[in-house]
């Protein structure tokens, strides 16, 4: 039985630009332009330390919106003068836009898709020293024995900073039990596994990709309602 490929979209698309007052929301290659115009140095990184140090935008200083470094980071800005956002996804840096704005910031460009869609676009990332970013985690080649087989494998992206990713991972791995060996999971953090994630084009999280005999069935993406989903992957199941 054939599956159409299905998606669960719980965000707008990551490479329109879009723009409201004092702040626009700019695909990769626009948002690289952007920034080469303004010349400002405002770039802000809202990652964690341990995310900016796998591999940042040249320039860009680290303001992790979970710590107290992202106040006093934005407290020495112009707010007169652009400032871009960015994070691994989009949701981090869309709430510190949000509160850029808040602090009276004119203009501020967001990064829509983050980091994610950024590697997508085959656009550079350096580490603190300034060369491009190493690579890590699972190759490509580990990736592709790991979904052989004639079970039915999950592949779930995740990170652990991603409440979304925190409130699927329950539910999934409930269902995946009730299958009782039908069903192997791979749970895959993208923070952890910066160029698989580039290589699989990962740019929202979190993603499921559904694998029969080694072949993509079906995928989603975002968090649905529970008894949705689980009925959905019944059907991918048969």
């Amino acid at each position: 039985m054939k599956h159409l490929l299905s998606i669960f979209l719980i965000s707008a698309s990551l490479f329109s630009c879009s723009k409201q007052e004092g702040l626009q929301n700019a695909a990769p290659t626009q948002f690289q332009a952007e920034i080469k115009s303004a010349e400002t140095g405002q770039i802000l990184d809202v990652r964690t330390s341990d995310e900016y140090a796998k591999g940042h935008i040249e320039g860009a200083i680290l303001a992790d919106i979970s710590s107290n470094l992202f106040q006093e980071t934005t407290a020495k800005l112009d707010k007169n003068k652009t400032v871009f956002v960015y994070c691994l996804s989009g949701g981090r840096s869309s709430e510190a836009a949000s509160q850029l704005q808040a602090l009276g910031f004119k203009n501020i460009v967001n990064l829509s898709g983050g980091i994610l869609a950024w590697q997508s676009a085959n656009l550079p990332l350096s580490t603190n020293e300034g060369v491009s970013a190493p690579s890590t985690g699972m190759s490509l080649a580990d990736f592709d024995k790991q979904i052989a087989g004639n079970k039915l494998v999950i592949v779930d992206y995740n990170a652990t900073w991603c409440g979304p990713c925190k409130q699927l991972s329950p539910v999934l791995e409930a269902w995946v039990k009730e299958q009782k060996g039908k069903v192997e999971l791979i749970k895959i953090d993208v923070d952890e596994n910066p160029e698989l994630a580039k290589a699989k084009h990962i740019e929202s999280i979190p993603y499921l990709e559904f694998y029969k005999d080694g072949k993509l069935a079906d995928k989603q993406i975002g968090m649905g309602e529970a008894k949705a989903m689980t009925e959905k992957w019944n059907q991918i199941l048969l």
